[in-house]
């Protein structure tokens, strides 16, 4: 079968033909039906190096936001799974016998040191390819929902929903703000599940024109990035900042933006992995607010995503590849040609 392979660091990936993979005992084999590319799968193949923190060794599969028809499964997999149903893939695989992993938060694994890979796509053969492998736990059923479209969702709607069901505390009251930093992909659902959510004023802030015009579509105010944006923001909340900032990008200067636009007692989530950093001063830093980050979501909050997207709260922005264009979909995904999210389709329905 044709796939898309990450095959030496530095290298960019290749469309290359591969075994089609069997599942093992409680494992399914899934039909891909949809697969997006990440900006996380950029810094596998162009970013990290042997040996370093969180690289995965080669070769593998890439895409970690999946969704497919079961095809078939190994043995021990229970009834509830249904050969041709529509299922979510959740990305993430832990040890299974830790305490983050019995509570479903996979990403958080205590013994990932001893893992062969950390998820589906990153380090285990992952979606951007005809047919995967997935443990059965790992499946969210869809039902008649569309999983091209919802496919994204794995990681760009767990990930923002993750950091802001934690934020919501903060949000919670009359006259509470939400400042979204970053509307690509993540940013724009993001917004959308903020809106669903809480009750908070959301602000938004982008470079790009359009970026800002989709999310203002979703009911965000939005603000120009750059110089003067956070006056901008603190004129916004009537010069307290924000509630709940989230950082969907973590570069050096949308972390210091952040923390400059934080209310006393609230809160900033960097979810981005831009490589950003931030000086804590007690004299500076705003009374009891604090900076924290967060990394995808567990598999109980996926289910929670596919419940929002199939009753319309939230709409991914996806554009469509075939299999054969994937790598022009990561050639157009690092010169910042795309936007929302690009979706690989390997089959049709």
């Amino acid at each position: 079968m044709r796939a898309v392979v990450f095959e030496n660091y530095g290298e960019f990936p290749s469309l290359t033909e591969v075994p089609k993979p069997e599942p093992g005992p409680g494992e399914v084999l899934l039909r891909v039906a949809g697969a997006g590319a990440c900006h996380s799968d950029i810094s596998v193949y162009r970013l990290f190096k042997e040996g370093q923190p969180g690289a995965q060794k080669p070769p593998f599969v890439l895409g970690h936001e999946n969704a497919g028809w079961v095809e078939s499964v190994g043995s021990g997999v229970s009834d509830r799974v249904q050969v041709g149903g529509s299922y979510m893939v959740y990305g993430p695989i832990g040890c299974q016998h830790c305490r983050k992993c019995a509570a479903g938060l996979e990403t958080y694994c205590e013994n990932v040191a001893t893992m062969p890979y950390l998820a589906v796509g990153l380090g285990r053969d992952g979606g951007m390819a005809e047919y995967m492998t997935v443990p059965e736990r790992h499946l969210i059923p869809l039902g008649d929902a569309d999983p091209v479209a919802a496919a994204p969702l794995a990681d760009a709607g767990l990930t923002p929903y993750h950091a802001i069901r934690a934020a919501l505390p903060h949000l919670a009251g009359g006259g509470r703000t939400a400042l979204v930093i970053g509307l690509g992909g993540l940013g724009q659902i993001g917004v959308q599940i903020l809106r669903a959510l809480s009750g908070a004023t959301v602000i938004a802030t982008d470079v790009k024109e359009r970026a800002r015009a989709r999310a203002e579509a979703n009911g965000a105010i939005t603000v120009e990035a750059g110089e003067g944006q956070v006056e901008r923001v603190r004129e916004l909340t009537g010069g307290r900042g924000v509630d709940a900032v989230f950082d969907f990008v973590g570069a050096g200067p949308t972390v210091a933006a952040a923390a400059a636009s934080v209310a006393q007692g609230g809160r900033v989530s960097i979810v981005g992995i831009g490589g950003g950093s931030h000086e804590f001063s007690f004299f500076t830093n705003p009374y009891e607010s604090y900076l924290t980050n967060t990394y995808w979501g567990s598999v109980g909050e996926l289910w929670e995503v596919v419940d929002m997207y199939r009753a319309g709260q939230i709409r991914p922005d996806v554009e469509l590849f075939s299999l054969e264009d994937a790598l022009e979909a990561y050639r157009r995904l690092e010169a910042g040609e795309i936007d929302g999210r690009a979706v690989v389709v390997p089959n049709e329905s």
